[in-house]
């Protein structure tokens, strides 16, 4: 009897939470909470004076997953092709200052597609214009914090004196909480900003939205949890 009783203002109360994430409402501060006014500006290596890069520097950029093309090709998801263009930026940039400059790729294959993010990303950076002398595949990593662990070793092995984290905002404070984890203080190099739209009629890209910014919010809740457990 009671559950019967509440059906209609659950109902109601459900149809108004999924408007108020839908028309933005709701997902435009879950956004912004993911992605700081810290990481709110894209970076813009034309900026970046040569000082900023040392002798040996290291670009690394972080994956964010694969679509399966019309014609049946792995091809990078939206976001990805603002971090490879950074990406690709900032190594023009750093070759420039007359270093050595190497770019990490780092992504596995979570969504268990034909091949991995950095094996699906490699062709598409090499076209905008980073020698392949110069890439570093590290194609075993499934979650942002085995990014950071499986990088390091590559890291340390180059001696590298510049660190570069190359991923979008809602990305880079988790980023940010996982290098600094294991003894790497990376320039953040944020490809792209989510902005969400308000308004009266409900959009699918704002649910799309607030479900990565909720991803993302979980994913630094787990990572305080795990490690007041000693887990990280």
């Amino acid at each position: 009897m009671l559950w019967r009783n509440a059906r209609r203002p659950i109902a109601v109360a459900a149809i108004v939470f999924f408007w108020l994430l839908a028309s933005g409402w709701l997902a435009k501060p879950l956004v912004d909470l993911a992605q700081p006014r810290t990481y709110r500006t894209p970076y813009d290596p034309a900026t970046t004076p040569a000082s900023a890069f040392g002798p040996r520097t290291a670009i690394i950029m972080l994956g964010g997953g694969t679509n399966i093309g019309p014609d049946g090709t792995l091809v990078p998801k939206h976001d990805v092709y603002a971090r490879i263009a950074l990406t690709a930026a900032l190594q023009a940039r750093c070759l420039a200052a007359g270093g050595v400059c190497k770019v990490i790729v780092s992504g596995g294959n979570p969504q268990h597609h034909a091949a991995s993010e950095a094996d699906t990303y490699a062709p598409w950076l090499v076209r905008a214009g980073i020698a392949k002398r110069d890439l570093v595949l590290e194609n075993r990593s499934l979650t942002t914090w085995e990014n950071a662990r499986n990088a390091a070793p590559i890291v340390h092995a180059q001696r590298a004196d510049t660190l570069f984290v190359v991923t979008s905002a809602y990305h880079m404070p988790r980023a940010m909480l996982d290098f600094h984890r294991f003894r790497m203080d990376p320039v953040p190099a944020v490809s792209g900003v989510r902005r969400v739209r308000t308004g009266l009629w409900p959009r699918l890209a704002n649910l799309r939205d607030a479900e990565t910014a909720l991803h993302e919010l979980i994913g630094i809740a787990q990572f305080y949890v795990y490690r007041m457990l000693g887990w990280f």
